[in-house]
């Protein structure tokens, strides 16, 4: 602007200088009172906001303190949306002799995978196939309907209870896998799009609250297999109440078991129809837990090692072959390491970035671990009798 630029009577005065501040000093604010986080080297105070951030103010406080640019991409589809709210946010920004990573990460590996991610999005690997995921919606009502016909036609014996009970269960467990991409945004461009039909097939089809998840989830997605963060690994609160248990969520939940009751207790009477959910949440559990602990358990858990995002996710997760049978018996969470970097990303896309990413892992001497699906379930047992033997030798053979 011209040396006249400011002159008239419609001339602003020339905005003050931003504030700028180096790591030493943000990494003191992450105390639960006190909350600054980076994103793309603007610094942001988000102690009050933190408890209005719609995905739980703890995954954004577990971010407090440091970089938070890669995991606030990876979580918001919409970021000119998302930038709206946090313009009365900003403080200042990173002086500019300071590195824009914390805690010494490393620069080159964030840089690497951005340019994946600019990749991944020319290819349109965020855009979804609408038709794909109806069709899984609608294989699980069919599943619905056929569990009540078998008990319907066939009467309550053992034998059309048992099987009517192991395809509830199959209707379940992929439930459960589809609320999931409604739950991390993959489906619908509009989140509020996303939400609804969240709430509809997790509240509706399986009887949970989609805050609930929402509250535990995104905190495993920031931070996976971090002690006191991750909140698979802290095994906590099995409940979570007040603000993550609105009545809105707790009505979805009680259409649920509303419709359950009203569908079998005229076969089986109240009692027995209550006997008959639990066993079907017996088997669907196991199914759950067995796919979920695949490509976590087996990996690193320790406290907060402050890694770039790139890295931290594929210290915590591994992959299972790809198969159409893996792909739909684990609702396509074989592919977890792509899962966990790009979390709004349709599951149906995985696969396609796959290569890259092993490419930017050899690039940065990054192991990315890919396993049969029978070795992945044996290496949770393998895990499980490590753990324990390391608590006996702590605790018992002294």
């Amino acid at each position: 602007m011209g040396k006249g630029g400011n002159q008239g009577g419609g001339a602003t005065e020339r905005e003050a200088p931003m504030p700028t501040f180096s790591w030493e000093e943000i990494q003191k604010h992450n105390l639960r009172t006190d909350k600054w986080l980076v994103i793309d080297r603007k610094v942001y105070n988000i102690t009050k906001w933190s408890s209005r951030h719609p995905g739980g103010q703890r995954v954004i406080g577990h971010y407090a303190g440091e970089d938070a640019t890669d995991a606030f991409r990876a979580f918001h589809r919409d970021l000119d949306f998302v930038h709206k709210f946090m313009k009365p946010l900003l403080i200042g920004e990173l002086a500019p002799e300071e590195p824009s990573q914390d805690h010494g990460k490393n620069s080159q590996i964030t840089e690497d995978f951005r340019a994946l991610r600019k990749t991944a999005e020319d290819m349109n690997l965020f855009k979804s196939n609408h038709l794909f995921f109806l069709l899984l919606l609608a294989h699980i009502i069919a599943m619905e309907s056929i569990a009540w016909f078998t008990i319907f036609y066939f009467g309550n014996g053992w034998i059309p209870t048992v099987i009517t009970a192991f395809v509830l269960a199959t209707s379940q467990t992929q439930a459960g896998w589809l609320q999931h991409d409604y739950g991390h945004l993959s489906v619908y461009k509009k989140s509020t799009w996303n939400h609804f039909v969240h709430k509809f097939i997790i509240g509706h089809l399986k009887g949970a609250s989609a805050n609930w998840w929402n509250h535990r989830h995104f905190q495993h997605h920031a931070k996976p297999n971090i002690f006191h963060k991750d909140p698979d690994v802290n095994m906590l609160h099995v409940f979570v109440l007040g603000e993550w248990q609105p009545v809105e969520d707790l009505a979805w939940a009680v259409s649920y078991y509303a419709r359950f009751l009203l569908t079998y207790s005229p076969f089986y009477g109240i009692l027995g129809a209550v006997l008959f959910l639990n066993f079907i949440r017996f088997l669907e559990s196991h199914w759950f837990v067995w796919v979920t602990q695949m490509n976590h358990l087996v990996m690193e858990i320790d406290c907060e090692p402050y890694r770039d995002w790139f890295s931290s996710q594929l210290a915590a997760t591994c992959n299972v072959e790809q198969s159409l049978f893996n792909d739909w018996f684990s609702g396509h969470l074989n592919f977890q390491i792509e899962h966990h970097l790009f979390p709004t990303m349709p599951r149906h896309n995985f696969h396609k970035v796959a290569p890259l990413v092993k490419s930017l892992c050899a690039k940065h001497g990054i192991k990315y671990q890919e396993k049969p699906l029978l070795r992945a379930l044996q290496d949770i047992i393998r895990s499980l009798k490590k753990s324990g033997q390391l608590w006996l030798d702590a605790y018992l053979h002294k």
